[in-house]
């Protein structure tokens, strides 16, 4: 053999490689696009399971992320943040002195 000639050319093992090389395209082009969808769903299936009062706007924003990706960010933040929870913690958070200091006076009349 020498150094210009091709190996398997013109022979049937050309043609099963390039069919072979073809099926492995089409399958990690097929892989890569489930994987994509899989992640995309991912709000959508979070807040299915969590019984999310908000699923329909999760769903919508799901969607509108195929277009604006950083929507679809809202969308997971929405369907993992528990939002009344959130809310109570920032409330704490914010009015933290003034219910500290009516635990304690609730505290100190219920001592007397």
């Amino acid at each position: 053999m020498s150094l210009l000639s091709m190996p398997f050319v013109d022979t049937n093992v050309d043609t099963v490689l390039s069919v072979f090389a073809g099926v492995v395209l089409i399958a990690t082009v097929a892989a890569v696009a489930i994987g994509f969808w899989k992640i995309h769903e991912l709000p959508i299936h979070k807040a299915s399971t969590k019984e999310h009062h908000q699923i329909g706007l999760i769903t919508a924003l799901t969607w509108i992320g195929f277009v604006w990706h950083w929507v679809w960010v809202l969308a997971v933040i929405i369907a993992f943040v528990d939002g009344e929870q959130a809310l109570r913690r920032l409330r704490d958070i914010w009015h933290g002195d003034r219910i500290l200091a009516s635990v304690v006076e609730s505290t100190n009349t219920e001592e007397k």
